[in-house]
């Protein structure tokens, strides 16, 4: 589930600074294709937009590389997780056809697109302050990435219509806290203003 509920939320108003800002497409994998199916289009709109402002885009593929490598993921799902190499663990052919080199790619196994990976390495070599952050699932893997960005010292925005997860109550949870003290909520006509009406 996804809304652009942007304005219900929002206790402050900032646009991204695309001299500085990169999208995080997040495990816009065939995995979670129910849930990314209805934000897929808004999703690609914000890739566009971003490419069209000349922002860097990074798409995270979660998954694990045995069944054993998962740690304590593998008792909150019941050991119902990606492994690499399967058909679950390749973004969705749309998606995947906006990666332009391997270096947009981030590896990850847990909900963080910055634990274990080299993202803020990445990121601190072409001067990233700022991230927007995409994808599913809203209220884990988009959510946990945003908070620590936001502690590691990055600016965050947080799409509302290009998010999603298993339920609208889930998703607008964690709109409401992210809006509350770590995000600006952002959807893609905000960003189309913000980005591309200059």
């Amino acid at each position: 589930m996804a809304s652009s509920s942007s304005r219900t939320y929002e206790t402050r108003k900032r646009e991204p600074n695309p001299k500085i800002a990169a999208l995080l497409v997040i495990d816009m994998q065939n995995h979670f294709y129910s849930m990314a199916e209805p934000i897929l289009q808004n999703a690609l709109t914000t890739i566009d937009i971003c490419r069209r402002a000349s922002i860097p885009v990074f798409f995270t593929r979660h998954n694990h590389k045995s069944p054993t490598d998962h740690g304590v993921l593998g008792e909150w799902w019941n050991g119902d997780l990606i492994l690499d190499g399967t058909t679950d663990s390749e973004i969705i052919p749309e998606i995947n056809r906006q990666v332009t080199g391997p270096d947009e790619i981030v590896e990850k196994s847990t909900y963080s697109a910055f634990n274990n990976t080299r993202l803020q390495e990445k990121l601190d070599k072409i001067g990233v302050k700022e991230v927007i952050v995409i994808g599913v699932m809203t209220n884990l893997c988009c959510e946990t990435t945003a908070r620590e960005a936001f502690f590691k010292g990055f600016r965050v925005f947080f799409s509302t219509d290009a998010t999603a997860t298993v339920n609208e109550e889930l998703h607008e949870a964690t709109l409401m806290n992210l809006a509350y003290g770590f995000a600006y909520l952002v959807d893609c006509d905000r960003l189309r203003r913000g980005l591309l009406s200059s």
